[in-house]
């Protein structure tokens, strides 16, 4: 289970960091969004990867010690609640500059001024 959660977020990022490479606004947003979810799964799997054990302490978990800690499942949650409001934040800025410019370029360049004189 921890291989599979290790390789999931080792994509995750690789793919988020190539997108944020790119030079066009929208997948540079989705790379970001790709980040965050892979570092909302290390903070998960930061609390232990159980199946079937419950979050919060009871009388029968008590003695045995087999429970998940629910720290990282509070914090992935209200993660998740902020990258999803400010992945619209920046979607909307984007897609303002967008319509302003008329390209979704970023790095800002007239496409004269980059070519090199034969």
């Amino acid at each position: 289970m921890e291989l599979l959660a290790a390789a999931a977020i080792g994509v995750m990022t690789a793919g988020g960091i190539y997108l944020v490479l790119r030079q066009r606004t929208f997948p540079a947003i989705l790379g970001v969004a790709l980040l965050s979810y892979a570092v909302n799964v290390f903070l998960f799997t930061s609390g232990r990867l159980m199946l079937g054990a419950p979050p919060i302490l009871t009388g029968d978990t008590a003695a045995t010690g087999t429970y998940t800690d629910p720290l990282p499942q509070a914090l992935v949650l209200t993660a998740i609640v902020i990258s999803f409001g400010m992945t619209a934040v920046v979607v909307l800025l984007a897609l303002g500059a967008y319509l302003t410019s008329r390209t979704d370029r970023s790095d800002m360049v007239e496409a004269g001024e980059n070519e090199v004189e034969k």
